[in-house]
C-alpha cells in the first residue's frame, strides 16, 4: 500500500525517481513494471502493471456498448503507457501525459493506496489546501457522504 506525498523533481530528459522506501517492492511485486495513465483531475496515475491490469479487466468486463462506458474505456485504457523503473528507480514519462498534466520540473508523487498519483506541485498544493477547506465545511455542517458514516478517525 503506498501512502504519503512525496516531492519528486523531472529531469531534463522527463524522469523522476519512486521515492526509495517503495522501490523494493514495486521490484518484487510487479519487477519494476508500471502503467502510467491520465486521470480527469489533471494528474497522472502511475499502478504497478499487476494493478493496472486488475483495473483495466474491470473496466473492459463492462462491455462497450455503452458510450459512456466506452468514453472512459478510451480515457484510462487509450492513454495507457507501459514503464520500466530503471536500476536507480527512475522512470521515464512519456512527453504526450507530462504535458496532459502540465508538468514541467517540481512534482508531487502521491501514494493513494494501490497507485499513486503525479501532480504539477502548485496544482497539488493548491488542490490541497481547497480540499482540506471544504472538507472542514462539510464535516461542521454533516455534509460528509454516507458511505464515510461507519469510518471513525
Amino acid at each position: 500500500m503506498f501512502k504519503g506525498s512525496h516531492p519528486v523533481t523531472i529531469d531534463a530528459k522527463g524522469r523522476i525517481a519512486i521515492p526509495a522506501s517503495y522501490r523494493q517492492s514495486l521490484i518484487d511485486d510487479c519487477a519494476g513494471r508500471l502503467v502510467i495513465t491520465r486521470h480527469w483531475d489533471g494528474c497522472l496515475l502511475i499502478y504497478p502493471a499487476t494493478e493496472f491490469q486488475s483495473f483495466e479487466s474491470q473496466l473492459l468486463a463492462k462491455g462497450s456498448l455503452n458510450p459512456k462506458v466506452r468514453d472512459i474505456q478510451r480515457f484510462f485504457i487509450g492513454n495507457a503507457r507501459d514503464v520500466d523503473m530503471d536500476r536507480q528507480g527512475r522512470m521515464l514519462l512519456p512527453s504526450n501525459l507530462r504535458a496532459a498534466a502540465h508538468l514541467e520540473s517540481k512534482a508531487v508523487l502521491s501514494g493513494i493506496g494501490n497507485l499513486f498519483e503525479l501532480w504539477d506541485e502548485s496544482q497539488f498544493n493548491d488542490r490541497a489546501a481547497d480540499t482540506a477547506a471544504a472538507l472542514a465545511d462539510d464535516a461542521a455542517n454533516g455534509d460528509l457522504p454516507d458511505v464515510l458514516m461507519d469510518i471513525s478517525l
